[in-house]
């Protein structure tokens, strides 16, 4: 029979690594963090149950084409919650086009992405857990560049005839709208003008004669960007 090997002795921690509870300043920092933990408990605890509340409601946002927008407010609810976004009454799924974001236990918010003229409305979120609901809204304002999406075709047309240039365009805030004939600003009459709708804008010239023949320029502007197309029209 071998003998046991002798025991060995626990490795002295390295220095600095020992607490002594007797010490003063030991002591006032295990105070510290015990009381810190209660107020922590005694917060949670006293958290009454009950319907959610808008602590602090959604504000109007201005989406700027292309980018991307967040509408957040701030929300009480204990038991926690159940979110639903919408937008104009239609419910918004959690997607790439539509994030639900939780930033703390308290806010709440939708972030919209690739913003486009369509992303115009009102936008709301319903909060609701087994004690009640609430719910509030806000717009989200897009702003687009004035553009022509697609410019007036070239035409030909015979005389005494009544002929139509239309463009296609969009901008929000509107666009301002004009049209020029071989550089100068067209004067409008009965027989020589141009209507401007939300997604249109027409020219249209009547009796057409030889002398409306030229090159045509429909131009759209507003405060973030303008945009211009050519036709040429040729009567004969």
């Amino acid at each position: 029979m071998s003998k046991a090997a002798p025991a060995k002795k626990p490795a002295a921690p390295p220095p600095g690594c020992t607490l002594d509870i007797n010490d003063p300043q030991v002591q006032s920092a295990a105070i510290r963090i015990q009381a810190s933990y209660r107020g922590h408990r005694s917060r949670k605890e006293l958290k009454e149950k009950g319907p959610p509340r808008v602590l602090q409601p959604l504000q109007d946002v201005v989406l700027i084409e292309g980018s991307a927008a967040k509408l957040s407010c701030r929300i009480s609810a204990f038991p926690d919650p159940f979110i639903r976004w919408s937008k104009d009454g239609k419910e918004l799924r959690d997607g790439p086009k539509y994030r639900y974001v939780f930033e703390d236990p308290d806010v709440v918010a939708l972030v919209v992405r690739d913003g486009e003229l369509a992303d115009l409305g009102q936008y709301s979120i319903n909060v609701t857990n087994p004690f009640g609901e609430c719910s509030d809204s806000a717009r989200i304002l897009v702003e687009v560049p004035a553009k022509i999406k697609k410019g007036p075709d070239n035409a030909k047309a015979r005389k005494g005839t009544t002929v139509t240039l239309t463009a296609e365009i969009l901008g929000e805030p509107p666009p301002d709208v004009g049209w020029t004939k071989d550089g100068q600003d067209i004067d409008e009459d009965d027989r020589v003008f141009y209507e401007i709708g939300s997604t249109t804008t027409t020219l249209t010239i009547r009796r057409a004669t030889a002398e409306d023949s030229g090159k045509y320029e429909v131009y759209v502007e507003n405060s973030l960007g303008m945009d211009q197309s050519f036709a040429r029209l040729d009567v004969a």
